[in-house]
C-alpha cells in the first residue's frame, strides 16, 4: 500500500487558502467575483440603495392611498404633512404619490434603453470583429454616422412626431443613439478574441460563425458588457430626465423623474418639496449606479485584488526590489 503525497499549495492563491475550519474555499469564477464585489463596500452600498430604490418605486404607490393623478382640491400647495407625505402641488396632487410614480417609470426606462442597447452593441461590434472584410466595413460605417449625427437634436424632432406612440417609441429611439461606443468597443475585443486557439479550433471544425460568436466571444466580452450596461442604466435615466424636463419625454398624463423636475423648477424657492424629493432620489440612483459599477469593474478584473491578497511582507519586499 503506497502513500500518496500531497502537493504543497500556495497559501496565497484563492486555490490554496482555507477557511478557518480546515475545509477549502469554492475556487469557481464566481465565487470569487462575488467575494470581491462583496469585499467591496460602495459596491455593496450602492447595491443595498438601489434595491430600496426599486422598492419604493413599485411598492410605494400601495403605501399611500393616494393617486398619482387625482388632486385634492382642499389642499393646494400644502407642505408635508401626516396625509401628504410629501405635499401637494398646485392642483392639490399628492408629490408622494407622484415621486414614486415618476421613480417607477425612470428606472422602468432606463433599464429598457440599457438592456435594448447593450443587446445591439454586442450584436453589431462582435459580427463586425469576427466577420470583417465587408461586414466590418458597412457597420463601422453606420456606427460613424450615428456618431456624427446630433442624438440629441434628433430624438427631441422625432419624438414630438410619436407622441401617440407612448413611452415604448421613446425608449427606442434613446436605445438607438446609445449603443455606438459600447459597439466599437466589443469590435476591439472580438478581433482580438477571434485569433485565440479556441476560435480557431471551433472555426476548424465547422462550428456556424453565429455559433461561435454566441458561445466563444460573447461570453469573453461579458463582463466589460456587463459593466456596460449597469452604468448605461445611469446614463439613460439620465438622459430621460433630460428630455423630459424639456418636453420631449414621458407625456402627461403620466409623470417621471423629469417631468416632475421641470413642473417643481420653477416653485423651488416657494415650494421646496415639489422639487427637491425627485431632485434627490434621482441624485441618489445615479450615485448608487456608478458605485456598482466601479465595484463590477473591480470584481470582474481577473488582475483586481492582486495587491490586497499580498501579505505585508510580500508587499514590503516587492517595494524594496522597486
Amino acid at each position: 500500500m503506497t502513500a500518496v503525497a500531497a502537493e504543497p499549495t500556495d497559501p496565497d492563491s484563492p486555490v490554496g487558502r482555507a477557511d478557518p475550519t480546515g475545509r477549502p474555499r469554492a475556487t469557481g469564477r464566481g465565487q470569487l467575483v462575488l467575494a470581491r464585489l462583496l469585499a467591496a463596500r460602495g459596491a455593496v452600498a450602492g447595491a443595498v440603495l438601489i434595491l430600496l430604490l426599486f422598492a419604493l418605486a413599485f411598492g410605494g404607490p400601495y403605501l399611500t392611498p393616494w393617486d398619482y393623478a387625482a388632486p385634492d382640491f382642499s389642499a393646494l400647495h400644502q407642505p408635508p404633512s401626516a396625509e401628504h407625505w410629501f405635499g401637494t402641488n398646485g392642483v392639490g396632487q399628492d408629490v408622494f404619490a407622484q415621486t414614486v410614480r415618476g421613480l417607477q417609470k425612470s428606472l422602468i426606462i432606463g433599464l429598457l434603453v440599457a438592456l435594448f442597447s447593450t443587446v445591439l452593441a454586442s450584436a453589431v461590434g462582435a459580427c463586425a470583429g469576427y466577420f470583417g472584410g465587408w461586414a466590418d466595413r458597412a457597420l463601422m460605417f453606420l456606427v460613424d454616422l450615428l456618431l456624427v449625427f446630433p442624438s440629441f437634436l434628433i430624438i427631441t424632432i422625432v419624438s414630438s412626431r410619436l407622441k401617440s406612440a407612448g413611452w415604448i417609441a421613446f425608449v427606442l429611439l434613446l436605445a438607438l443613439f446609445n449603443w455606438m461606443i459600447t459597439a466599437r468597443v466589443v469590435r476591439s475585443m472580438t478581433l482580438s478574441l477571434r485569433e485565440r486557439e479556441f476560435v480557431r479550433a471551433a472555426r476548424f471544425m465547422g462550428v456556424r460563425p453565429l455559433r461561435i460568436i454566441s458561445r466563444h466571444i460573447l461570453p469573453n466580452v461579458a463582463s466589460f458588457l456587463i459593466i456596460d450596461a449597469t452604468i448605461a442604466v445611469g446614463g439613460a435615466v439620465m438622459s430621460e430626465t433630460a428630455l423630459s424636463y424639456f418636453g420631449f419625454g414621458v407625456k402627461a398624463p403620466d409623470v417621471s423623474l423629469g417631468t416632475l423636475l421641470a413642473a417643481g423648477t420653477s416653485e423651488a424657492p416657494v415650494f421646496p418639496w415639489m422639487f427637491y424629493f425627485a431632485a434627490g432620489l434621482l441624485v441618489l440612483f445615479v450615485l448608487a449606479v456608478n458605485l456598482v459599477g466601479d465595484g463590477l469593474r473591480d470584481a470582474l478584473d481577473p488582475t483586481a485584488g492582486d495587491a490586497s491578497r499580498r501579505s505585508p511582507r510580500s508587499r514590503r519586499s516587492w517595494r524594496k526590489q522597486k
